[in-house]
Order: structure tokens, then C-alpha cells, then sequence
């Protein structure tokens, strides 16, 4: 079975010598986010992962959730009610949410290190809470005064969960098929009615009540996605004053066998005319349901990172363990029968290869968490909107590449330890298996892709993209004039940054151009222009990481790890962005050009 250890230390270097965060939630007028509260935090949520969910990971994955066709109703594992009245207690579910509802209002990125915890201990039990926080998003920012107040206060301390109900079997990605009816009553209410398929969390046995939100449309609705439409279906009829009835017109028809996370509960629900409001404006619905969705795509690609760094912990570990041949060199370890394989340079490239996305990665993704505490509460509207634009832009990144390089690393780790990894006995086929599902919901890499490429740079002329390498310039120019504390650590790496830069733009403007003559352009081009963005992106944070353990307090062993590692990146993995911008130079007629009739000639 396989152990996690929270990176309690990399945790804390991102968040204040890389990021400063402590600062910053001071300058965002978060005057209870001190240092003291956010250590006492992070120690809090170690000690619940790791001796909580954790141990429940095999269980959960062994035993799975269980459904009963008669009644409707899904068993969770065992263990996992137990464990979710322990985060209920902790308060956890209400760290980040408003105080006014009863949450402890902490900024938003102060639960992205708990969340990499939840998920890296137990990605399948996380799934239950995951979507609660989207949910009240939602309803925050568009919900009536009566529905914050009635349904936020029970998602908030816990008592009920949140789901997101937009697929159905027919309709993925083009939300414009759906065919989900809802027909107005006479009370204001709407009776929703439909088939929603893969809604995680749908239906369980942890809380008393579970909020779905349902995109649905009205009998007048325009046709296309323009007449969608978001309502709050509860599975117990919630009265206007707050009161519980009845069971709703909403049931499980059964649960998906998947290939992993099989202590989650991936549902088929049933909606027969049950009883629902509507949130924010008739056929504007998918502009509620984006506020929900943007921070669910931030939250799996922190999956990807959790499942990643509790993969390479065990690969390390049992490198370390696993004596097999002698190093080529001569033997490292004479007195013992053999070396370690981690003594191997393929062995030692497949973990720094871990070391170097996972540690990139959790710079890259905390920092966009930041983007969301700035967007919200930073003093002028300029910055506001400036964070908003760079979260927009960084989201399908986070998403899409945490979640690819999590596949990536868990297979890497279960390479380390070769037929064992293939076993169940050591937990790693599990965390690959997990890992795969982190790359399909909320939209896949594809989707991410033409998100980023389609909308943020052609679409929205590129604002979130000018923003970044503005940040990647600035930095290099301190590095450069000798400003920046630490910035000479970073100096290799400063002229290859620079000729990244030159590179993103010239191949953002040379894409552009094409698709202005064939929109297929875009699609072509989308994945190698997403891995592309995403590998640059890691560089910049590789190279101020490389600062920033320099002009920190940790040991010498720490900063000569950052620097390493840094240096591996540049050497082993940015050289990736080669063949991406390549395979973008190429014509959209090299994918297109073969007729499909002809694909099984």
C-alpha cells in the first residue's frame, strides 16, 4: 500500500519565500490570514490527511461505492462517512468561504495546499466535497438574497454537498444539445426534467441533502447554447424560508464501473419533474455555471498534482530501498550485495523528471490561486481586472497540463518500480489508474486547448497571455540589473527565458495569421500551443524558485536542490517546447487532408 507525506517545506517556500503570500493577504485586507493561522492550517490539514484519508485510499479503491437499484441509494466505502464527519467538525469545509454564511473567510489560495493534501491522500473521497465550493460560487455571485441565505449556510458548514449537472447522453462538450426541460409553476418554481450522466458526487450517504445544479432550458428558450438556463434542484424540497421537505423528483439510476477513483460516486440521475429555481438570469445560465466551473478546472488540476507528488514520494522511497545491479561507475554501496536503483541515471531521470513538474507545478497552480484572492478583493479595478484576466488565461493551463504531467509522473513512478508497480501490493497501479480520469472531467486536454488558444489569445486578443510575459520579462530584467534578491542564482537561466518569450509571441502571431485564412488553424494548433504555454510557464517558475531559495532562510541542502532541479528543467524538459513549436509550424492540411473514409484504408 502506498504512504503520503504532506511537502509541508515545498508548501511553505511556494507560499511565502516564492509567492509572498503573507504579504499579499494583508495587502488584500485578509488581516486573519498571518502566518501563524496559515502554519497552524497547513500542520492541521497534514495530520488529517495523512492519518485520515490516507489510510482509507486502498479501501476506498478495493471496495468501492456500492448502489442499490431498488431504492436509488449509493453506499460510500467504509470509512469515508466516518472521515467526512471529521472534516465537517475541523471545519473544513468552510475555510475559504464567506464569514457572513458561516465560513472562516479565508483567501481562496489558502485552501489550495489543503486541497493537494485531500486529493494526494485520497483523490476518490475528495471528490464528495470538491464541487460544494463551486456550488457556492455560484450561488454567491448569482443567486437570489433568499437562496444565498437558505442554501449557502448548509453547503458552507457541511450538512450538504454540491453537485454540477451539465452532461447527458447525448451531449458532452456542445452543451447547446441538451435537452433538459424545465417548465415554470405557479409558485415560481420550475419542474426540471431529464437525464444528467457522470455527476460526481450525485448521490451518497454522507449528508442529509445534496444542492445539484442543473443546466436546463425553458419551453421558450432560443435554440443553441443561448437558451440554457441554471437552476438548484435539492434532493429534499428546500422551501423558500428555509424549511426541509419532501424527497424531490430526482434519483440515482445507477453508478459508473470505472476504470478508477471507485470509491467516488459517478452517477446517472433521474430528474422527473423535480422541483428546482432558477439562479441568476433566464437562458444565462452557462455564465453561472462558468463561476462554478473555473474554479473546479483550478481544483482538478491540483488532483493532478497531489496524485503526482504522493507517486513519486513511494517511488523515492523504494529507489532508495530497492538494491538491483551496481551503479556502471563501480559500486556506490560496496558493502551491501547491491546498489540502489536510484543510483541509475534512467532511474534518477524519471524521478527528477517528477521532482521538476511537481515542484513547477505547485508554483504555477498556488500562484493562480493567488489571482483569484486579487481579482475579488485587490484595491483598484484595474488590478482586478488585470488578476482576472491572467486566472482566465492560466486556468486551462493548470488544468490541462497538472493533470497530463499527473499521468506522466504516476507512470514514471510505477516505472520505478518496475513488475512490483504492476501489482497491486504497492499502490502505484492505483494512482495511475486514478490519475487517468484527472485529464477527462471538466473538459478535456482538447477542450483546455481550444479554450486557451480559440478563446483567451484569439478571441480575447491575447490580454491574460501580454499579462504573463509581462510578469516573465519584469523578472528577468531584475535579475538581469542585479535587483532581484537572489536573481544571480537565476542568471543561466535568463537568456533562454528571453528567446521563450520572443518564441511564444512570434508563434502566437504566426498561428493567428493562419487561422485568419482557415479557422481550422486553430484546432491544429491548439494541444502543441497548450503544452507549449505550459512548459514555458514552468520555466519562469523554475527560474524565480531558483531566486527565491537562494535569498531564503532554508538550509543549504534546499537551496541546492531548487537550483538542481532547475537546471535539470532547463536541460531535460524545457527542450519539449522544440518539438511543440514544430508540430505548430505545420499546416492544419497535415491532419486534415486525409478523408475519413480513407482513415481505415
Amino acid at each position: 500500500m502506498s504512504t503520503y507525506k504532506a511537502p509541508l517545506s515545498d508548501m511553505r517556500f511556494v507560499l511565502y519565500d516564492v509567492l509572498g503570500a503573507e504579504q499579499e493577504f494583508a495587502r488584500l485586507g485578509h488581516a486573519d490570514a498571518s502566518r501563524d493561522v496559515l502554519d497552524a492550517v497547513l500542520d492541521e490539514a497534514a495530520r488529517f490527511t495523512e492519518t485520515v484519508l490516507a489510510p482509507l485510499n486502498e479501501t476506498g479503491d478495493r471496495v468501492g461505492c456500492s448502489f442499490d437499484k431498488d431504492t436509488g441509494a449509493v453506499t460510500t466505502p467504509p470509512g469515508f462517512r466516518q472521515a467526512y464527519a471529521q472534516f465537517v467538525e475541523g471545519g473544513w469545509t468552510g475555510l475559504v468561504s464567506p464569514v457572513e454564511f458561516g465560513g472562516q473567510g479565508l483567501p481562496y489560495s489558502a485552501g489550495v495546499p489543503l486541497k493537494e493534501m485531500i486529493d494526494a491522500a485520497n483523490l476518490a473521497w475528495g471528490n464528495f466535497p470538491l464541487l460544494s465550493h463551486g456550488a457556492t460560487d455560484a450561488l454567491l455571485h448569482h443567486g437570489e438574497d433568499w437562496q444565498r441565505e437558505v442554501f449557502l449556510k448548509p453547503l458552507i458548514d457541511g450538512r450538504w454537498t454540491g453537485t454540477m449537472c451539465l452532461t447527458e447522453p447525448h451531449c458532452g462538450t456542445d452543451l447547446g444539445l441538451l435537452k433538459t426541460k424545465a417548465v415554470p409553476n405557479e409558485d415560481g418554481s420550475y419542474a426540471i426534467s431529464g437525464t444528467k450522466i457522470f455527476i460526481t458526487a450525485g448521490e451518497h450517504d454522507m449528508t442529509d441533502n445534496i444542492v445539484h445544479l442543473v443546466l436546463a432550458k425553458l419551453p421558450d428558450a432560443p435554440a443553441g447554447s443561448k437558451g440554457i438556463s441554471l437552476f438548484v434542484v435539492p434532493k429534499f424540497k428546500v422551501a423558500r424560508d428555509g424549511s426541509i421537505g419532501e424527497r424531490n423528483a430526482v434519483r440515482c439510476g445507477s453508478i459508473e464501473h470505472k476504470m478508477g477513483i471507485h470509491g467516488s460516486a459517478t452517477c446517472v440521475l433521474n430528474f422527473d419533474g423535480a422541483q428546482g429555481y432558477l439562479i441568476g438570469q433566464a437562458n444565462k445560465g452557462l455564465m453561472a455555471m462558468f463561476t462554478m466551473m473555473n474554479t473546479a478546472r483550478l481544483g482538478v488540476g491540483v488532483q493532478g498534482l497531489g496524485l503526482s507528488d504522493r507517486a513519486w514520494q513511494n517511488a523515492l522511497r523504494y529507489s532508495r530501498e530497492r538494491l538491483q545491479s551496481r551503479s556502471l561507475s563501480g559500486p556506490k554501496f560496496p558493502d551491501r550485495p547491491a546498489d540502489p536503483i536510484i543510483v541509475q541515471p534512467d532511474v534518477r531521470r524519471m524521478l527528477l523528471t517528477c521532482k521538476a513538474l511537481i515542484e513547477g507545478g505547485r508554483a504555477l497552480s498556488y500562484h493562480a490561486g493567488l489571482q483569484v484572492d486579487i481579482a475579488e478583493r485587490a484595491p483598484t479595478e484595474e488590478e482586478r481586472q488585470h488578476a482576472d484576466a491572467l486566472v482566465g488565461f492560466l486556468t486551462p493551463i493548470v488544468k490541462a497540463c497538472l493533470t497530463e504531467w499527473g499521468v506522466e509522473c504516476t507512470y514514471h513512478a510505477l516505472q520505478c518500480f518496475g513488475g512490483h508497480g504492476y501489482i497491486t501490493e504497492h499502490g502505484m497501479e492505483q494512482l495511475a489508474r486514478d490519475a487517468r480520469i484527472t485529464t477527462l472531467y471538466e473538459g478535456t486536454t482538447g477542450i483546455q486547448a481550444l479554450d486557451l488558444l480559440g478563446r483567451k489569445i484569439m478571441q480575447l486578443q491575447g490580454v491574460g497571455l501580454k499579462i504573463f510575459l509581462g510578469m516573465v520579462t519584469q523578472f528577468c530584467d531584475a535579475c538581469s540589473g542585479g535587483t532581484l534578491p537572489g536573481g544571480e542564482s537565476a542568471a543561466e537561466f535568463i537568456g533562454p527565458l528571453r528567446e521563450k518569450v520572443a518564441q511564444w509571441q512570434q508563434l502566437t502571431l504566426q498561428v493567428g495569421q493562419r487561422a485568419a485564412a482557415n479557422p481550422e488553424e486553430i484546432g491544429a494548433a491548439s494541444y502543441d500551443y497548450l503544452m507549449y504555454s505550459g512548459y514555458v510557464a514552468l520555466a519562469y517558475w523554475w527560474a524565480r524558485s531558483a531566486a527565491a531559495a537562494q535569498a531564503s532562510n532554508h538550509p543549504e541542502a534546499f537551496k541546492q536542490a531548487k537550483l538542481e532541479t532547475a537546471r535539470f528543467y532547463f536541460a531535460r524538459i524545457l527542450p519539449r517546447t522544440l518539438t511543440h513549436a514544430a508540430a505548430m509550424g505545420s499546416p492544419a492540411d497535415t491532419l486534415t487532408a486525409l478523408d475519413e473514409a480513407a482513415f481505415d484504408a
